[in-house]
């Protein structure tokens, strides 16, 4: 089952539920000192959890901006497949692209774009249209 983000009408095609759950864990695990949500809490507590309003659309932008940031100074290595068992590895391991230098360009989206700017242009959607932006699936 395809996951994505919906905003009104429009469709932002993820991939599996696991990879959106990777993307989110790694972001915990490497960047939030104090637990799920501690410090991004428009994305990782109301986003993941389903839905984000659009009066926090601007916060949580700001918030993928950072994230986006200082995933640029972790190793593909240092991906985290699942926060609740941290040992699990990606089904396709250490066979990446060489075109992944680093965690802000290694989540690529099941139709080969960007995750960070996907979901950037989704939340982007939402600001334009004062519209929520929910993950669904298909």
């Amino acid at each position: 089952m395809a996951v994505g983000f919906k905003v009104k009408y429009y469709w932002y095609q993820v991939g599996h539920g696991d990879f959106l759950h990777s993307f989110f864990s790694t972001v915990s695990y490497h960047l939030e000192e104090h637990g799920w949500g501690s410090k991004y809490p428009h994305l990782l507590n109301e986003l993941y959890q389903g839905k984000l309003e659009s009066k926090n659309i601007d916060p949580a932008l700001e918030e993928l901006e950072d994230i986006k940031e200082k995933l640029q100074e972790y190793s593909p290595s240092q991906v985290i497949w699942d926060i609740e068992d941290i040992s699990k590895r990606p089904p396709w391991g250490d066979n990446i692209s060489e075109e992944i230098t680093n965690l802000s360009n290694y989540f690529v989206t099941s139709d080969g774009e960007d995750f960070i700017k996907i979901l950037k242009s989704a939340l982007e959607k939402g600001k334009k249209t004062n519209s929520e932006v929910l993950i669904d699936s298909i």
